[in-house]
This record gives C-alpha cells, structure tokens and sequence, in this order.
C-alpha cells in the first residue's frame, strides 16, 4: 500500500462541527469550562497525593497517574480544537496531526488498562484485606503502571503506522474536531481489511477485555461487601469503589460506542457529541467523582493547605 505523495505536505482540514455552526460559540465556551476544570482538577490531585504522606498508597498511586494521563490527553486535544473553533482557519499541519492522533491512541489505549488495575487493586483491598500491602507491593504497582504505558505506546504505534499510510487520493478533510482513527480511516480512498482487523482486535484487548476484568472484579468485591455488617464498613467501601466505576462507566461506555461499533451503522455527528464526551467532560469530571466521594482526598487537601497558610505567615 503506498502513500499519497502530496498528501503528507499538506494541511488537513478539521470540520469539527460545521454542519452546525451556530453551535460553535456555545461547544467552544463549554469545552473551555471543561479544559479549566480539567487542568485544575487533576493537578490538585496529582500535587496532593505528592506532598501528603498518608496518600502515598497504591490506590492514590494509580489516582495521580489517572490524573496526570487525563492532564495529556486533554492537552494533546482542546487547545488545537478551541484555536480552529476561535480562528478563521480550521487546519491542522499533517505532523500535528500525526502527533495528535497517536497521543489520543497512546494515553486513551493506557487509561484502559490502568482503569482495569485501580479495579484490581480495588478487588485486593476489599477481598483481601489482611493481605493488601504484601499484595500491593510498590514494586508491583510500578510494573502494573509501566505495563500500562507500555501497552498504550504499543497500540499506538500499530495502529498511527497502519492509518496513515492510507492513500487518501488527495483528501484532507478530517470530518471530527481533532484527528482521531475512525475519521482518518474514512478519509482513504481504499478499504482495507487489515486496519478492520486490528482495530477491531486491539478493541478487544483494551476496551472489552478491561472492562471484563473490571465488571468480575466487582461482582467479587459486590459479594463480599454483601458480608460486611458494618455500615460504616459499607460506606468506606462504597465511596471508593462507587467513585471508580462511576469513572469507568462514563469512559469505556463511550469509548466502545465509537470504536466497537460498525462504522456505517453509526451517525457520524452523533460520534462526534459521544467524542466529546470521553475526551473532553469525563477527564474534568474524574477529580471531581474521586474528590466529592472521598474524605481522604478532602482532607488531604485540607491539610495541604493548612501547612502552606502556616509556612507563609512564619
């Protein structure tokens, strides 16, 4: 399969929403709040989990690599979509695309799999109690992270190499508001039944085999908390648990919609509004999930603040 020779000289042309464009104004201010929110959000609690000791624990571990994960892939996404929606061009050069397209695979395939280890560590805390710290080790909770990473990097180099050298006969128009997968392979002006294959493969090894590992895990830990008598046993575990299946709900829900399902059967400005969704609102909403229903978290914040008030007056 060849590359178009002209094709990686030129610009490509995001759409975004143009078949709405009385909508701009009214998606560019809420992704803004959103962005905002974002950046805030998860660099309090990146920053908190750092400085406050009793945080330095696997579950805040893997919350502070979420966080800075939700910091990129947001990064890597907004600002590129808010300059076209703000600006009279709507163009992104075809290495920024490149670029962008494969840190949206990258961090998006690396949070699936972390997703999955906060529900395992989730399942040891609550199933395994007495056993946690020996089962939680640092040195395993290191190499649980870095294999995420590892298994993001890897889907994306697969995936970017096989998209882009899609002969695009010409084509620029990227019919999404930032270069993802599905639009780009759209854009080739040939079928090809190998990047179905993979695409369709890597889906279910980051998005259906997570969350398999995710859903079993918490139908053990739904059954042991049925054993707990305790109701403030019962709240503990609840806050902790409720907060990261909130999170994997609003993610993997979205996510598989928009690459599990069969491209022709799906409206493309309805793929683009779920997009939205997993991209933009649920990296802001996750600190605000994870701090609302966690006292620890609260209270670290607390006292974070309170060291620094003292620290300035002396």
């Amino acid at each position: 399969m060849k590359i178009n020779n002209g094709s990686s000289t030129t610009d490509f042309i995001l759409l975004g929403f143009s078949d709405q464009p009385q909508l701009d104004s009214i998606i560019s201010v809420v992704v803004f709040i959103f962005y905002i929110m974002t950046l805030v959000g998860n660099t309090t609690i990146i920053l908190v989990t750092y400085l406050d000791t009793q945080l330095h624990t696997p579950m805040y571990f893997f919350l502070s690599n979420l966080s800075f994960l939700d910091l990129c892939y947001t990064t890597s996404i907004i600002p590129q979509m808010l300059v076209n929606i703000w600006g009279p061009k709507k163009s992104i050069t075809y290495g920024g695309c490149v670029l962008q397209f494969f840190f949206a695979l990258d961090l998006g395939a690396t949070e699936c799999l972390l997703l999955a280890v906060m529900a395992y560590d989730r399942y040891a805390a609550v199933c395994q109690p007495l056993h946690y710290t020996v089962i939680m080790h640092p040195e395993l909770c290191q190499k649980m992270v870095l294999t995420s990473w590892l298994g993001g990097l890897g889907s994306a180099l697969i995936l970017c190499s096989l998209t882009m050298k899609l002969p695009r006969c010409g084509n620029r128009e990227v019919d999404n508001f930032f270069c993802e997968m599905p639009a780009l392979i759209k854009m080739a002006c040939v079928y090809s039944k190998v990047i179905e294959i993979v695409v369709f493969a890597l889906g279910v090894v980051f998005l259906l085999v997570p969350l398999s590992l995710i859903l079993i895990s918490y139908g053990v830990i739904t059954r042991a908390v049925m054993r707990i008598r305790s109701a403030g046993g019962w709240k503990k575990v609840l806050n902790t648990c409720g907060s990261h299946l909130t999170v994997v709900t609003l993610f993997y829900g979205t996510a598989i919609y928009i690459y599990m399902k069969p491209q022709d059967t799906s409206s493309q400005e309805q793929g683009k509004f779920f997009t939205l969704f997993y991209t933009v609102i649920t990296p802001s909403l996750n600190p605000l999930i994870y701090t609302l229903r966690n006292n620890d978290v609260k209270n670290a914040v607390k006292r974070t603040l309170t060291l620094e008030k003292c620290s300035t007056r002396s």
